[in-house]
Formats: structure tokens, C-alpha cells, sequence
């Protein structure tokens, strides 16, 4: 799964980056927790690639009520074309979620006792930003108004996270953006062949304090390494 990430790239880093039209004001975040209203990445027709801010936690259309979203960060990509809540989304509403890097929990054994060791799972090349693969959803308030949510989608782990867990966020190449972000690409199983664990040679990983734990901690040192004891 991935419940936390953090983005402190800038607006002005995410149009140059992914060659957007416009994209949304965005404050440095480094302890991005779900329910947070989040830049997203999607193709505009007849434009191009735009930013836009949506909430973190999908609420499928047919939802009764928004809470359904409190469950629906993360789906898994083996059944994401398949499942109600978001079949309709793999197949017309599907997004990149930009991200300096995500953090993930291992379980540790201290003193015989275990624990939750968290970790910042980043792109080995300096400066680089993470793709995540995302849906989309609208669902319509009783109000009249449109929320527009999002989850990330998940795959099995490679080498560099397997002994850390055994989930992580589909990270697309950047070939692989304009075939996921196409709304007019019905082809579902060449979609579903994108969502493998990217290359272990993308990515670097340290331990970071487990002040991350708190969703109200927030800045830089949410980053730094820390010793894993």
C-alpha cells in the first residue's frame, strides 16, 4: 500500500517536468496523509497535460456518501479493471500523481518486541519526481457541487522493497504517460501491463524518524535519515 508520500516539488518543478499546460498552485508537503486535497496529473483533450487539485481517496460515482473514500487510498492494479468501485475509473479516468517520494513501514524486531520502522523510498537520480499511477472518480454532493477524488495504485514490490514490504505505488516510465493518460485507450490489457514494479535501479531507500508517524508533523526533517534500531 502506500499511505503516505510527500511532493515538495513546485508547480512551475511539475509543468517543466511533465510538460503540463497549467498546473495549480503547491506548497512544499512532506508528510502527505489521505483526505489531503492533492495535484494530480490528467490529460485535458484537445489540450494537453494539466494539473489539478482533488481529494486523496477515491469515491466511486454511485457511492451513497464520501466516506467510502476514507477506505479507498490505494487500489490493488491485479484487480483495479475488474472491482465496481473502480472498474469504470481504470477504463476512462486515470491520472499520474507526482511525487518526490513515499514512505513505507517495516516490521522490526527491537529487544523482542516488534515494531514499525518507517522508510522514505526516493528516486535514486537527484531531482527526480515519481509517477504514480492513479483513477480518478466525480461524485456529485447533494449540494450540486463535483468532488473529485483520486486513489494510487498499487503493485507487488521489487528488490529494493521487498524487505521493507510487499506493496508499492505503480510507477509509470515516462514513455508510458501518454498510454495511461489517454482516455480513448480502451485497450485493457496493454494497460494492465504497465503496472509492474518499476526497475530497482530507479530507487534508493533510508529509514527516517517515526515522527512520521504523527499526520501533523511536517518539513524537511520528515526526509532525513535516521539510524534503524
Amino acid at each position: 500500500m502506500c499511505g503516505r508520500y510527500a511532493l515538495n516539488a513546485t508547480a512551475g518543478d511539475l509543468i517543466e517536468h511533465f510538460g503540463l499546460i497549467a498546473c495549480p498552485a503547491w506548497e512544499a508537503r512532506y508528510n502527505i496523509a489521505p483526505q489531503s486535497s492533492i495535484p494530480v496529473i490528467r490529460l485535458k483533450p484537445g489540450a494537453g497535460r494539466v494539473g489539478q487539485l482533488v481529494r486523496w481517496g477515491l469515491v466511486p460515482s454511485w457511492a451513497k456518501d464520501p466516506s467510502i473514500g476514507n477506505k479507498l487510498n490505494n487500489a490493488r492494479s491485479e484487480t483495479a479493471a475488474d472491482k465496481p468501485a473502480f472498474r469504470s475509473s481504470f477504463r476512462r479516468h486515470r491520472c499520474l500523481i507526482p511525487a518526490n517520494g513515499f514512505y513505507e513501514w517495516q516490521a522490526v524486531e527491537v529487544e523482542g518486541k516488534v515494531r514499525k520502522q518507517p522508510w522514505y523510498i526516493h528516486p535514486a537520480e537527484p531531482g527526480a519526481l515519481f509517477a504514480f499511477a492513479g483513477l480518478l472518480a466525480a461524485w456529485n454532493t447533494p449540494e450540486g457541487d463535483t468532488l473529485v477524488t483520486t486513489c494510487i495504485l498499487t503493485t507487488g514490490p521489487n528488490a529494493v522493497m521487498a524487505p521493507i514490504h510487499d506493496r508499492m505505488p505503480v510507477i509509470l516510465a515516462p514513455d508510458h504517460f501518454d498510454a495511461w493518460l489517454d482516455s480513448d485507450n480502451m485497450d485493457i490489457d496493454g494497460l494492465r501491463s504497465l503496472m509492474q514494479p518499476c526497475g530497482p535501479d530507479l530507487m534508493a531507500a533510508h529509514p527516517v524518524s517515526p515522527a512520521i508517524n504523527r499526520g501533523s508533523v511536517e518539513g524537511p526533517e520528515c526526509i532525513e535519515p535516521t539510524n534503524c534500531r
